[in-house]
């Protein structure tokens, strides 16, 4: 049986071949005519693209002939309107050639002319000059003068009146601002000394310390006085025992040690046990306390004043001025009323008040340190606001407080005002006797070397000086010049509190007899 499975088998593979030999030309019979329908579609399609491609040249011909003639027509018309133009710029050309050839023309004989007249006016200047001579040795035959004479005549006469008109604007200039400047400044001294009020005392080179019983300066003398030796070597001061009853006189300069010295003094008196050991230690005790005395001073200076952010170092040397005096006068009181002043005037005139404060409490900082560096207090004082970083306006104002730079700014005029009127305050300061007539003599001996004066006097304790001037030497006009140069030299030459007046006096008198 199997060999009918197996015909069926290859009958049923031949059946299936030639079904799908049939199949496939079937399709292909489809493809050939699916391929010939499109091949005669695209013929369509392109000869329909080739007579609209035709169409559209013959059109793109069409209008590039009509662009063509159009730009011609165009570019015609611009070519003959440019001839047109070309030929009116010729024309004008021409007739500016013609214009120019005749004002060339015209120049060439105003030329002519102007030469004619020059000629002319030489000569009539030659005729001119030589009249103008021959009038001038005229006029010289008759006024007895010669040209040079007469004009050095006219030009002293011209300088003695200029010099009398500026003498009598300055004068005027001088009374106007003086009485404005005056009325303005004293209403702000007015005020500022209302506002800050002060007492003062005036400060001596010596301190006195009372004692119980006068047995006592025996034990201060020690045997041999080895107790008051080594107190005098361990502060400094002198200790003056005389006759007075129960008192010893502290003598010394330099009011740290003074005070020093006081304080241990007392100490060891009411402790009784007086011995060159012990007076070591009270002396020790009273130098630490007196540290912290100074410490505290400046403190309450910066507190009293509102001044705030300064160096430690720089409250301390404030401190140190509680112990400092200048003619007299505190000079950390001083520093306090100034600070004080500089505040209420600045805010009088608008300027920073705080600034003003700041360089007024620090102004004499550098007298803090006089006893232990060489200079003036106004140079220590710049080194030492300087070296601590205060601002430019302070360090300036410290410098030109006494006229060493001049100032420039406001500030430093206002620190300048209030220095004057905290010193100038009545008994504020005090001098001696020898510094004071040294002072009037300075005076005189200033204005006595101004030529022309005849005599000075120096009154009111030095507030005034009067000047005598020799009347046929100075005039009225000299005499403004002359008192402005006397106040010029007083204020470089000399130091001195508030202001001097400089009153210059000239006086003729005539004298005859009757018979």
């Amino acid at each position: 049986m199997w060999w009918l499975y197996i015909v069926i088998g290859v009958g049923g593979l031949i059946l299936g071949m030639i079904v799908g030999i049939l199949i496939r030309k079937q399709k292909e019979k489809e493809a050939e005519n699916k391929i010939k329908n499109a091949d005669e579609q695209a013929k369509k399609i392109v000869e329909e693209s080739l007579k609209t491609a035709e169409t559209k040249k013959k059109e793109a011909l069409l209008a590039a002939k009509e662009e063509i003639i159009r730009q011609k027509t165009e570019a015609d018309e611009e070519l003959k309107e440019r001839r047109r133009e070309v030929s009116r710029i010729e024309r004008r050309a021409i007739q500016k050639e013609e214009s120019l050839d005749a004002k060339i023309a015209a120049i060439e004989n105003k030329e002519e002319l102007l030469k004619k007249k020059d000629e002319e006016a030489d000569e009539l200047n030659a005729r001119i000059k030589e009249t103008l001579n021959s009038h001038i040795a005229m006029l010289e035959k008759i006024a007895g003068y010669t040209a040079e004479q007469a004009k050095a005549e006219l030009l002293q006469k011209m300088e003695t009146e200029t010099k009398h008109e500026m003498a009598v604007r300055l004068t005027r200039m001088q009374e106007d601002f003086k009485e404005e400047a005056d009325a303005k400044a004293k209403n702000l001294i007015a005020l500022a000394m209302q506002r800050c009020a002060a007492d003062h005392t005036s400060e001596v080179a010596i301190s006195v310390v009372n004692l119980p019983n006068d047995e006592m300066k025996g034990r201060i003398i020690g045997r041999e006085g080895r107790n008051i030796r080594t107190i005098e070597t361990m502060t400094g001061i002198d200790l003056i025992i005389d006759d007075t009853p129960e008192v010893i006189t502290l003598s010394g300069f330099d009011p740290v040690r003074r005070e020093v010295a006081r304080i241990a003094l007392e100490r060891l008196i009411a402790d009784g046990r007086i011995h060159p050991a012990r007076i070591e230690e009270m002396v020790e005790r009273a130098r630490r306390e007196v540290d912290t005395s100074i410490k505290q001073a400046g403190e309450k200076a910066t507190f009293e004043t509102g001044v705030h952010g300064l160096n430690p170092e720089l409250i301390r040397l404030l401190g140190r001025m509680k112990y400092r005096t200048s003619y007299g006068q505190n000079v950390l009181r001083h520093s306090i009323e100034v600070s004080l002043l500089s505040g209420i005037l600045a805010d009088e005139l608008g300027a920073d008040s705080a600034v003003a404060k700041r360089a007024g409490l620090l102004h004499d900082i550098g007298k803090a340190m006089t006893a232990e560096i060489e200079g003036t207090h106004v140079q220590i004082g710049v080194d030492i606001a300087r070296k601590y970083k205060e601002s430019k306006e302070v360090i300036h104002a410290i410098e030109s407080h006494h006229n060493d730079v001049e100032p420039v700014s406001m500030i430093d005029l206002i620190v300048q005002a209030a220095d004057a009127i905290s010193a100038a305050r009545p008994g504020a300061r005090r001098e001696d006797l020898e510094n004071y007539i040294k002072r009037l003599q300075k005076l005189e001996e200033i204005a006595n070397g101004f030529s022309g004066v005849e005599k000075t006097f120096a009154i009111q304790a030095g507030r005034e000086i009067r000047v005598m001037v020799k009347p046929d030497k100075i005039s009225d006009d000299d005499m403004v010049l002359l008192a402005r140069d006397i106040a010029s030299k007083i204020e470089n030459d000399l130091e001195y509190p508030g202001q001097i007046k400089v009153n210059v006096i000239r006086e003729s008198r005539a004298c005859d007899f009757a018979k």
